[in-house]
Formats: structure tokens, sequence, C-alpha cells
């Protein structure tokens, strides 16, 4: 088995491991870095529990080789929280119920942690939108877009829709 001596910036912190060049950016992340925040459902990009963010961009992570992280930043769920400080968006799921069995939670923050972090303002369709792309088959979603609708308010990022 080949390996190859990387270094990866995840939530801050440095990296130096030895990854097999086709193991995905997941399964680093668990497995060489210990961060098991990041979840593997359908291993085909579809979807999105593994979501992480890269160079202030989502990334599927079970669709990117761990060697291909090298050199840039990375993100994931476990880096949100300040100690035991939950971030704003992680303590609107948790006031507002947007989660049940918590497995696509990690992904739902991250993507919803970049729709944030934009620069711009967030309606209900672009929320709509942006979330469609991750799958949950438990919640019914209604409680996870409520979660990130109020920590956009919170943040002022949210702009109400005009009537159609």
């Amino acid at each position: 088995m080949t390996t190859q001596r990387i270094t990866l910036t995840v939530n801050g912190m440095t990296h130096a491991i030895e990854v097999e060049p086709r193991r995905t950016l997941a399964d680093t992340l668990r497995d060489q870095c210990g961060l098991t925040g990041t979840h593997l459902g359908c291993e085909h990009g579809v979807c999105g529990a593994c979501t992480v963010i890269v160079d202030n961009q989502p990334v599927r992570s079970c669709l990117m080789f761990g060697i291909q992280a090298e050199g840039r930043s990375i993100r994931t769920v476990e880096g949100l929280a300040d100690g035991a400080t939950l971030s704003p968006l992680q303590q609107s799921f948790w006031d507002h119920h947007g989660l049940q069995c918590g497995f696509c939670t990690p992904g739902f923050l991250m993507l919803a942690t970049w729709l944030l972090e934009r620069e711009t303002p967030i309606d209900e369709a672009e929320l709509r939108h942006v979330l469609s792309s991750n799958l949950c088959r438990c919640t019914g979603y209604q409680n996870i877009l409520k979660a990130v609708r109020e920590a956009a308010k919170g943040l002022g990022k949210w702009v109400e829709s005009a009537p159609a």
C-alpha cells in the first residue's frame, strides 16, 4: 500500500499525516485526523451528509481525495462551536428542533454555515434552493429550514421575499 505524506489544515489546526492517494477526504478526516463529525451516507455525493467547507466553498468530502486537500483550508462541524459554546447556527438547530436522528445534521450545518457566511443576504427561495441539495430522512425539513431562517435573522442576513 503506497501512502503519501500530506499536511492538512482542518479547523485551524495542522495535521501532518500519511494517506493513501485513493482515500477520500471524508475517510481521511475521520480515520487520519480523528474528526468523526463528518458523516458518510451515500458515498456518491448525493446525500450531503459529508459536506465540509474547503477554501470557503461547500464540498462533498466523499467526492474529493484527501491528497487534493493539501494546502487548503478545511472546516468541519467540529470547528463550529467555540469550546462548549455552540455557534449561533448550532444553537438555532437546538432551539428549533432542526434534527432528529442527527445523521444528516453535520452536512446541513456546514452547508448552512457557508450560506450564512456569504456576503449576500438570504431569502426563502435561496434558503430552500441551497438546502434542497442535502437529504434528511427524518425531519421533513421544516425545522431545519426554520433553524437556518432564524439564525439568518439573528445574524442580520435574512431578507423577506416579495410576495408572488
